[in-house]
C-alpha cells in the first residue's frame, strides 16, 4: 500500500540521495575507457581477457539470486555494505598485484573478477529495492521515473569525469606533454600510467563504502532481519522459489527480462571491446576517454526521452524502438569507417540507457515490495547469463577467426592479426541479435505480453 506522509520531492529522502550517489561511485570507474587494452597491456591475451569476462559473469550468475533473496530477508543496506567492502578488496588487489609472473598474474585477475562479480551481485537489486521501498514509504512511488532519470543523469556526469580522467591518465605521451608544459622535470612512461586509473578507482571504492554506511534500512526489512538464522534461511530459499515461479508465470515480466538479456549482452560486449574498436578506426588513445565522456553526456538526454516514451507508449513499442536502434548501430559498426565509425558506436552504446531505464521502470512497477530485491536480482541474473554466454561464444568465435585469418595472412604482425580478427567478428553480432530478436517476438507476440502496461 502506498504510504505518502513524507516530502513532496523524492530527492528530499535520504536513501534516494544516497542511492544516486552509490550508483555514481560504484559504476563510474576510471579504468573503463581503457578497460580491454588495460588487461592486454598487463600482458594478457585477448582470449584470456574473454575468459576473465566469462568468469566475472559466471560469478554473478552463481551469487545473484541468493544475494537478492538475502537482501529481502536480512536487509538491503547490509548487502550494500558487503558489496562496498568487496569492491575495496577487488580494486586493491588489482592496484597492488606484482607483474612479471604471467601465471600468477592471470590467477590474481581471476580472483579479482570473482570479487568483482560478487560485489555486482550483492549490489544488484538491493540498491534499487532499498530506494524504491524508501520512496513508497516516505514519498510517492509514481516519482520513480523521475528518480531513474536523475540517477542516470548524475551517473552520466560521473562517467564524464571518470572517462576523461581515465583516458588522459593512461596516455603517457599526453601526460608527458602536460608535465613539460608545467615545467616539471618528471619522466612519464607507460609503466607509470598503467595503474593510475586503478588507484583513482580505489579511492572511489572507499567512498562507496562510506556511502553505504550512511544508508538506513526501511521498516519492513528491519523486522525481517530480526528473525533467527534458521527461519531466515528458509525465508531466503522460499523467496527465491516464489519469485522464480512468479517471473516464469508472468509473460510480461519474462518478456521484458529476456529482451533485456539480449540487448544488454550484445551492447555490453561491444562496449567492453570499445577501445579495440576505436583503435581499428584510427582513433588516438588520448581520445578514448573523451569519446566515453561524449557517450555519457547522452545520459542527460536519453533518460528523459525514455521517461516520456514510457508515459505515452506501450512497452512493446518502446522495446522495439530500442531493438531497431541497436540493429542500426550494429550494422554501422561492420563498416569500420575511419573516424565516421564513431557515429554507429555512439548510437549503439547510448541504447544502454534505454535498456536500463525500461527494465527498472517496468519491473519495479510490476513487482511487490516483499520480493522486489529478489526479482531485481533475477534481472541481474538474466543480464549476466546473457553476457557470460555471449562472452563464451565470442571467445570461441575469436579462436575460429584467428586461425582462419592467420592462415590467410601468414606474414601479418600480431597487432594486425588482432585488428583483422576483431573487424571480422563484427558482422556476427548482427546475425546473432537479429535471429534471437525474431525468436523473442514470435514467442511473445501471440500472448500479447509485450503490449502490457
Amino acid at each position: 500500500m502506498q504510504i505518502n506522509t513524507g516530502p513532496s520531492s523524492p530527492f528530499a529522502i535520504r536513501n534516494i540521495r544516497l542511492f544516486i550517489l552509490f550508483r555514481v561511485l560504484f559504476n563510474a570507474r576510471f579504468y573503463y575507457p581503457v578497460f580491454s587494452i588495460l588487461f592486454l597491456d598487463f600482458g594478457l591475451s585477448l582470449s584470456q581477457f574473454a575468459i576473465l569476462n566469462a568468469v566475472w559473469a559466471a560469478t554473478i550468475v552463481l551469487c545473484e539470486i541468493p544475494s537478492g533473496a538475502l537482501a529481502d530477508s536480512i536487509g538491503r543496506r547490509n548487502l550494500l555494505v558487503f558489496a562496498a567492502c568487496l569492491m575495496v578488496l577487488e580494486i586493491a588487489l588489482w592496484a597492488f598485484v606484482p607483474r612479471g609472473n604471467m601465471t600468477l598474474l592471470f590467477w590474481v585477475f581471476v580472483l579479482n573478477r570473482i570479487l568483482s562479480g560478487m560485489a555486482e551481485a550483492a549490489a544488484s537489486g538491493a540498491d534499487e529495492a532499498l530506494a524504491y521501498d524508501s520512496l513508497q514509504l516516505q514519498g510517492n512511488s509514481e516519482d520513480w521515473g523521475r528518480v531513474l532519470e536523475r540517477q542516470i543523469q548524475f551517473q552520466s556526469a560521473g562517467f564524464v569525469i571518470a572517462m576523461t580522467l581515465g583516458g588522459i591518465l593512461y596516455d603517457p605521451n599526453l601526460l608527458q606533454r602536460l608535465f613539460d608544459w608545467a615545467g616539471l622535470a618528471i619522466i612519464i612512461t607507460s609503466e607509470t600510467t598503467l595503474r593510475l586509473p586503478i588507484y583513482l578507482t580505489l579511492i572511489s571504492a572507499v567512498l562507496v563504502l562510506l556511502t553505504t554506511l550512511g544508508m538506513r534500512e526501511v521498516e519492513a526489512t528491519q523486522e525481517v532481519a530480526t528473525e533467527d538464522n534458521q527461519t531466515r534461511l528458509r525465508s531466503t530459499f522460499s523467496l527465491i522459489w516464489q519469485a522464480g515461479r512468479w517471473i516464469f508465470s508472468t509473460p510480461f515480466v519474462l518478456a521484458v527480462m529476456l529482451f533485456g538479456l539480449l540487448g544488454d549482452s550484445v551492447v555490453r560486449m561491444l562496449l567492453t571491446m570499445s577501445s579495440q574498436y576505436y583503435r581499428i578506426i584510427d582513433i588516438p588513445a588520448a581520445l578514448f576517454g573523451v569519446i566515453g565522456s561524449s557517450v555519457a553526456l547522452l545520459g542527460f538526454v536519453v533518460p528523459g526521452l525514455a521517461r516520456r516514451l514510457s508515459e505515452h507508449h506501450r512497452p512493446g513499442f518502446n522495446l522495439m524502438v530500442t531493438a531497431g536502434l541497436i540493429l542500426i548501430g550494429l550494422t554501422g559498426l561492420c563498416f569500420v569507417w575511419p573516424w565516421y565509425g564513431l557515429i554507429p558506436a555512439v548510437l549503439l552504446f547510448s541504447c544502454m540507457y534505454l535498456i536500463s531505464f525500461f527494465l527498472s521502470y517496468y519491473l519495479n512497477k510490476a513487482t511487490s515490495s516483499s520480493r522486489r530485491a529478489t526479482v531485481l536480482s533475477f534481472k541481474g541474473l538474466f543480464l549476466n547469463l546473457g553476457y557470460g554466454g555471449i562472452g563464451l561464444l565470442y571467445a570461441l568465435l575469436l579462436k575460429f577467426l584467428n586461425q582462419r585469418v592467420a592462415s590467410q595472412h601468414p606474414e601479418i604482425t600480431e597487432e594486425g592479426l588482432k585488428n583483422l580478427v576483431f573487424a571480422a567478428s563484427l558482422p556476427w553480432f548482427v546475425g546473432y541479435f537479429l535471429c534471437l530478436l525474431l525468436i523473442l517476438v514470435l514467442l511473445f507476440a501471440r500472448t500479447g505480453a509485450i503490449k502490457s502496461s
